[in-house]
């Protein structure tokens, strides 16, 4: 009889120690790493590459990836609140990213920040590191591109809009300073109106 009581004691025991065990795993396994999800879109949508494999539409993208885009074919990488990035065709970028921000290094291609919390940092192939808001896009070989129409961004598109302005300005001086300050907008056709 105390065989018995022993074997229930030690098989208790064990099991005990068994769910102990188990769940001390699943609380060591479980991560606060941020993680984002690869849309690909294009032409050739199974030549994406992740870390020198095959990527598929939806696939989960961690910090320190390296990702390739083929000809035809773009990739965008939502990280959530994070921010939001697209890779041109022919893009090569080694990616990093926390819950703090996205950075990267720009081996080919041309990247976009969609959106994004904060700047991203790219280091280019020159050396340079670009930091990059919403909008605006970098290429491996040159500085970040210049977005024109954006307000105080510089360009050189104020100089275009300057003379078309400039131009207009001074048509319409010049009409209303000839002939006496007479302006004939009607162009000198009587108009005769039918009596009833």
């Amino acid at each position: 009889m105390k065989t018995k009581l022993w074997i229930s004691k030690a098989l208790s025991m064990c099991l005990i120690v068994a769910t102990i065990a188990t769940y001390s795993m699943v609380a060591l396994a479980s991560t606060d790493k941020v993680a984002g999800e690869l849309f690909i879109t294009g032409k050739n949508v199974n030549g994406v590459m992740v870390n020198g494999e095959a990527a598929q539409n939806g696939r989960s993208i961690f910090s320190s990836t390296t990702i390739a885009t083929p000809d035809n074919t773009n990739a965008s990488i939502n990280l959530g609140k994070v921010g939001n990035i697209k890779l041109a065709p022919n893009t090569t970028l080694n990616l990093s990213f926390n819950e703090n921000g996205i950075s990267g290094e720009l081996l080919a291609g041309q990247v976009t920040v969609l959106n994004s919390e904060n700047p991203v940092n790219l280091s280019l192939l020159n050396g340079k590191v670009v930091k990059l808001n919403a909008g605006e896009t970098a290429s491996a070989g040159n500085s970040k591109a210049d977005d024109d129409d954006a307000a105080g961004k510089g360009g050189s598109a104020w100089f275009i809009y300057a003379l078309i302005l400039g131009g207009a300005a001074a048509g319409i001086i010049l009409a209303a300073t000839s002939n006496n300050n007479d302006l004939d907008l009607g162009g000198g056709v009587s108009v005769v109106s039918p009596s009833r």
